[in-house]
């Protein structure tokens, strides 16, 4: 695309921290790079390089996701959020620097429909000049008409050895600690960097990992009470995670914990109500009332703790098939080998490749306005036992 001609909309697809924005931004420092020779560029030394770096280049327009649902909107005139339309009127404009120009959509799966309706008529006919770069954790959530008017191009996770060393060059991680995060970030380089900077976080997700194994032996009441302890946890972790304050502080129960009375239930119920679309995204109608009147959680910020346990869920049910099926030396969690290599050979094959359909399924939900308790409720009852207690 740097030597030209390239298409002039392309859509990056991988999962989050796997590096779709850093690939953007290079792409633009490349198209917009001054260097003489078109081989060498990004070559990172020259005015243009140096500003995509620092993310002052007035010719790159970016644009994420606003507001209290995180999603990507139409914005315009009247509106709150920056959106859609606002990237649309900066990039009808000349270039300031007298080049290429680059806009760069972060998250656009968190783009709404109206929001992926008004950008179709600049995918199809840009301004000269212009490339468009959409960075989507999924491709599921946009419309057919944006996909087909996009190059695209899948990300595959980063070898462990090239993550560790990412890790070494940034100074952020002793060896050792590297080695274990290059492994557990699934190939995404940005999803270790995040660890490495919060160990805290770190730890509330080895007893979040603890929590989702002992569900195997849980009943389903338990199951329920332990996945919305686990969403609480997930929440201070994903803060956390963010610099921001925990709206849920809460230790999550363990799965066998009896701790399931009026109180949770009521709470689980009221937490289960479903979101509202727009509604969501604009306003706070959505948020719930978790410890008084006063206490509140934005649907964004559910959301995105669930995320983070289908993820990590994921993970586990992948080293749990892999070890059922005695492929030694696959497994990621090393700090959970041996209950990972117990369990993996009591559960049911079948019933674990049926258990990654429906995370995959789970994660495509969350990416739109599925009310995210539901989804892990349906997950933790759907999740399977072991053999010897069914039996």
């Amino acid at each position: 695309m740097i030597r030209g001609p390239g298409p002039h909309a392309v859509l990056l697809i991988g999962p989050a921290g796997i590096g779709k924005t850093t690939l953007a931004l290079d792409l633009a420092a490349g198209l917009l790079c001054t260097a003489e020779d078109v081989g060498t560029r990004p070559c990172r030394v020259c005015r243009a390089c140096r500003l995509v770096e620092h993310g002052s280049h007035p010719d790159v327009h970016r644009l994420g996701p606003e507001g209290p649902g995180r999603q990507v909107v139409i914005g315009g005139p009247g509106s709150r959020w920056r959106g859609v339309r606002d990237l649309i009127t900066d990039l009808a404009l000349m270039p300031v620097e007298g080049g290429a120009r680059v806009a760069i959509i972060e998250r656009a799966s968190r783009m709404n429909d109206d929001a992926q309706a008004a950008l179709l008529k600049t995918l199809e006919e840009p301004p000269a000049g212009v490339t468009i770069v959409l960075c989507a954790d999924a491709e599921e959530p946009l419309l057919p008409t944006i996909r087909s008017r996009c190059a695209r191009l899948r990300l595959s996770p980063v070898a462990v050895r090239e993550i560790e060393a990412i890790l070494s060059d940034a100074g952020v991680a002793e060896p050792p600690l590297a080695a274990r995060l290059a492994r557990i970030s699934g190939g995404r380089p940005g999803v270790a960097m995040g660890w490495a900077a919060d160990p805290g976080a770190l730890q509330v997700r080895d007893e979040l990992a603890r929590t989702l194994l002992d569900l195997t032996d849980a009943r389903p009441s338990e199951r329920l009470v332990a996945i919305r302890g686990a969403l609480g946890r997930a929440m201070a972790m994903t803060a956390s995670a963010e610099g921001a304050p925990a709206s849920v502080p809460t230790r999550a129960p363990k799965a066998g914990a009896r701790a399931a009375n009026a109180a949770t239930a009521t709470s689980a119920a009221t937490a289960a109500a479903p979101e509202g679309g727009e509604a969501a995204a604009e306003g706070d109608p959505d948020d719930l009332e978790t410890e008084g009147p006063a206490a509140r959680i934005p649907a964004n910020e559910r959301r995105r703790a669930a995320e983070a346990i289908v993820d990590l869920w994921t993970a586990i049910a992948r080293d749990l098939a892999l070890e059922g099926l005695g492929v030694e030396g696959s497994a990621r969690e090393l700090a959970l080998l041996d209950e990972t290599v117990a369990l993996g050979r009591d559960l049911d094959p079948a019933a674990l490749t049926a258990a990654l359909d429906r995370l995959g399924r789970a994660a495509v939900l969350l990416a739109t306005n599925v009310a995210p308790e539901l989804v892990l409720d349906d997950l933790a009852l759907g999740w399977p036992r072991r053999r010897s207690a069914a039996a």
